[in-house]
């Protein structure tokens, strides 16, 4: 099936928005709708893409009243009830999920995707960025935008296309790859995949479709589950190439310590030395993965580090909002556990002797149920945590996945740890801990980081300028 016109219902998600995009700049007649507006819905206005706020059935249809989209896609998550699919089913439309979407667009580029369960985002920009500065000029779609480019997708002129994967609902095994990375494999996603040993065996089919089309996967060897992964594929004849900062991988990084907030280390193997603007060891990682799939490709890598080396990151992942009397205010995505630990490690890398304050939102009653101890061993490497009630809107609350119950598995001293289940109060208890010379840290999947404008509002307050 080809697509001439296509109708996006919850145009203004970060996945969303991306494809209508790529379909805009193929000239294909594109719309859509979103529940509210949104910074994401005015960008796409200004790129003369056609969009909607809130779901009408009238806005299917032209100014004769007849079926102006052939094609409807949505997330698995809009109902079959959304007016506009029902519309669109009972006028005859082809209804796509995202996946099918990203699929067709991509079907005449050799796909390189980035999957795993953290890093992702990060991971597909850094690559995207390097390929550009060798000159490739990928196609790219990507979960958040990147600062240097503005945008969350383009469709280049060279023939590769970089997508990060999404395995949360299978997306990634739909993709016919060349070429992949695997970041790290934990369990997630339970409430599709049902177990990890479920998770483990589409990450593990992942690798071995890929070897079918003749390609190969880069996987972090410091990862447990990614280790595991390798290890399996390769003994299918699968072509894996590992890497990490442990000993046994294909390709051992050589730490050589932190210039600015970020981390210089070397490849030995590769005999390249990269110095890195974003900080943590989390993303010497997935800089690596990028590294070791341009070099696969044959990319001029010199020309790649140079794009990796003037990456400054994406929105919501580490994501710096201004700094008032000393104090730095960032934001994360960061959602799990190990992604939470990550960041907050690379926040006191960034703090120096000076403090982490960190408020967080858990994202599902399903994943605070399944890690609530996890999480709060993670926040507990904060100075202080202001814990707010679960983010999970339609859901079905699971006994014991409560903010409160996460606050209190957060092992700092009480006076340390605030649950707050009011929205409006939480910037001012972060406000209250920071002293200058601290960093300040929204983390969360959901819409927390509007916060941070708060944040900085009362640091004025609290700071007034001379």
């Amino acid at each position: 099936m080809s697509l001439d016109s296509v109708f996006i219902v919850g145009i203004g998600g970060a996945g969303m928005s991306g494809l209508a995009r790529l379909l805009h700049a193929q000239g294909l007649n594109v719309a859509g709708s979103d529940a509210k507006d949104s910074k994401r819905l005015a960008a796409l206005r200004s790129e003369g893409i056609k969009v909607f706020v809130g779901h009408d059935a009238s806005h299917l249809l032209d100014d004769s009243g007849r079926l102006e989209y052939q094609t409807i896609a949505a997330s698995t998550a809009v109902p079959k009830s959304n007016p506009e699919i029902a519309e669109g089913l009972e006028l005859g439309a082809t209804v796509l999920s995202r996946a099918e979407l990203l699929a067709k667009i991509i079907a005449n580029h050799d796909v390189i995707a980035v999957a795993g369960t953290h890093g992702k985002t990060t991971t597909t920009s850094m690559l995207t960025v390097g390929l550009q500065a060798a000159n490739l000029d990928p196609a790219f779609a990507i979960g958040s935008e990147l600062n240097e480019l503005g945008s969350n997708a383009h469709l280049g002129s060279g023939s590769f296309f970089v997508v990060e994967a999404d395995e949360s609902d299978g997306t990634f095994l739909e993709l016919g790859a060349k070429f992949g990375i695997v970041t790290n494999l934990e369990a997630d996603h339970l409430n599709y995949w049902e177990t990890l040993e479920k998770l483990q065996a589409g990450f593990l089919k992942f690798a071995l479709d890929i070897s079918d089309r003749g390609g190969f996967v880069v996987v972090c060897g410091d990862d447990v589950g990614a280790k595991e992964l390798a290890e399996i594929a390769r003994a299918k004849s699968a072509d894996v190439r590992t890497y990490g900062l442990s000993e046994n991988v294909d390709y051992q990084i050589e730490l050589l310590g932190i210039t600015g907030i970020g981390y210089r280390y070397r490849i030995p193997k590769l005999d390249l030395e990269v110095q890195l603007q974003v900080p943590g060891e989390h993303n010497v990682l997935n800089s690596v993965a990028a590294i070791l799939v341009a070099s696969g490709i044959g990319a001029n890598l010199h020309k790649v580090v140079e794009g990796i080396q003037s990456f400054t990151g994406t929105k919501r992942r580490f994501d710096f909002k201004g700094e008032v009397g000393g104090v730095r205010v960032f934001d994360d995505y960061a959602h799990h556990p190990t992604e939470i630990a990550a960041t907050l490690k690379a926040a006191r890398a960034v703090a120096g002797s000076g403090r982490v304050i960190a408020a967080f939102q858990a994202h599902h009653y399903y994943r605070t149920a399944l890690f609530s101890k996890e999480f709060g061993e993670a926040l507990a490497l904060a100075d202080a945590v202001v814990v707010l009630e679960v983010f999970a809107p339609g859901e079905t609350f699971i006994p014991g996945a409560s903010g409160e119950t996460l606050a209190a598995n957060v092992s700092l001293p009480k006076s340390q740890v605030i649950f707050q289940p009011s929205w409006s109060q939480v910037a001012e208890d972060l406000v209250n801990f920071a002293q200058p010379g601290d960093i300040v840290l929204t983390l969360g999947a959901g819409e927390i980081g509007l916060l941070t404008s708060d944040v900085l509002r009362l640091l004025l307050d609290k700071f007034p300028k001379a």
